[in-house]
């Protein structure tokens, strides 16, 4: 998972929060952002297997838009 820097006062202990009694750790919001984006990721990579003329067709859609547009 990413790393994130804690600004942390100098005489405090440099464990983290679920070192500390009493302290739960909970999720962020960012952790969860990064698992859905891996989610995403694996499905695209595995419809690309199963199915290849999806990015054909994926690819054929774009550039007819494109064209579109230069017209």
């Amino acid at each position: 998972m990413t790393h994130r820097a804690r600004h942390k006062e100098p005489d405090t202990s440099l464990a983290s929060p679920a070192d500390e009694p009493g302290h739960d750790v909970v999720p962020r919001r960012g952790d969860f952002l990064e698992f859905l984006g891996l989610v995403l990721a694996a499905g695209a990579l595995v419809l690309v297997v199963v199915r290849p003329e999806v990015p054909e067709a994926l690819m054929r859609a774009l550039s007819s838009s494109a064209a579109r547009l230069v017209r």
